[in-house]
């Protein structure tokens, strides 16, 4: 493929995508995988596994490069097994020399998932990374194991930043019933951007993830009304455009939130420039009765060998 890197454009894409249960083809005594192994019913062969990870990895190549000319600096992932998964991602055709490096801690998630963080080295470099477990309880008071938050600071074109990459808990068992859950983390990612500005006040910061709640839901609605925080996905949900579809409705779970601070205009610092979801033609069902909606990988047990059922949203910082 032809490199398509511009190093004398100003912007720079950060995204975040969900990518669908991405599991390698080994058993994993610890947690509950059996249905990503080549026994399964899913018949999750390393066939499959190598082409899934070959198109994520096209997916991730062609967010955001029409106007910042190159591949996404950062990227927050969900739904991820392992480092391993991470790892074979970023050797994959269309990422492999492009100088990406990792940052994942393995959770203590039921289903054995995780969120990740990938970066270009030529554009970010890390200075610290840590995680931060929910404490959430089920009815019986046991311990109810989800993912983790992950924290990464680093500088992006040398100046400091703070992102957080979440994958909330999911409206399995219903929306109302999940829903306090949902606050928990909210609540959690409140404290962990006080401390922050705690210790520093003009510290920017880059909230991402894959939420299990829409921009007008209260947990969300908590970020953005409790803290000095912008929310530019609530112009993108609409009746026809989201992140996933779910019975023939969009929703708008994967968003990208950030501190004002991204909009003050200062020299060689970064500033929000646009938002949007990356919803590309080839990366939509292309016909059927769910035309138009995220191509998968899985409907059910049934194979279908799309990409996700999410699609990746993005924003683009103008260094100035």
């Amino acid at each position: 493929m032809t490199s398509k890197k511009d190093t004398t454009s100003g912007y720079y894409t950060i995204a975040f995508y969900n990518l669908e249960n991405l599991f390698d083809t080994f058993d994993n005594k610890h947690t509950h995988d059996d249905d990503f192994l080549p026994s399964s019913e899913k018949k999750w062969t390393q066939k499959r596994y190598k082409k899934k990870v070959r198109k994520l990895g096209y997916a991730i190549s062609e967010i955001g490069i029409k106007t910042s000319k190159k591949l996404p600096v950062i990227v927050g992932l969900a739904e991820v097994e392992n480092k391993l998964v991470v790892e074979d991602l970023l050797d994959s055709k269309f990422l492999e020399h492009k100088n990406y490096d990792l940052v994942h801690y393995d959770s203590a998630d039921e289903r054995g998932i995780d969120v990740a963080l990938i970066y270009n080295k030529d554009y970010f470099k890390v200075e610290h990374t840590e995680v931060f477990p929910l404490d959430l309880f089920d009815e019986n008071g046991f311990r109810d194991y989800t993912r983790d938050i992950l924290l990464v600071t680093g500088y992006l074109n040398n100046e400091k930043i703070h992102i957080l990459v979440n994958h909330w808990p999911s409206r399995r068992a219903g929306e109302q019933e999940t829903e306090a859950a949902r606050l928990t983390a909210s609540n959690k990612v409140i404290e962990i951007f006080n401390s922050i500005k705690e210790e520093d006040s003009n510290a920017k910061i880059i909230i991402m993830g894959d939420f299990n709640d829409d921009p007008s839901n209260k947990s969300i609605k908590q970020l953005v009304n409790t803290l000095d925080i912008y929310n530019p996905m609530e112009s993108l949900k609409s009746i026809l455009r989201g992140s996933l579809n779910h019975r023939q409705n969009w929703n708008l779970f994967d968003q990208i939130l950030f501190s004002t601070n991204f909009f003050e205009y200062q020299p060689h610092k970064h500033s929000f420039s646009k938002a949007n979801i990356f919803d590309n033609q080839f990366l939509k069902q292309f016909k059927g009765k769910y035309r138009g909606n995220p191509f998968r990988t899985y409907v059910g047990y049934k194979y279908k060998g799309g990409y996700s059922d999410h699609f990746p949203v993005y924003i683009h910082l103008k260094k100035n």
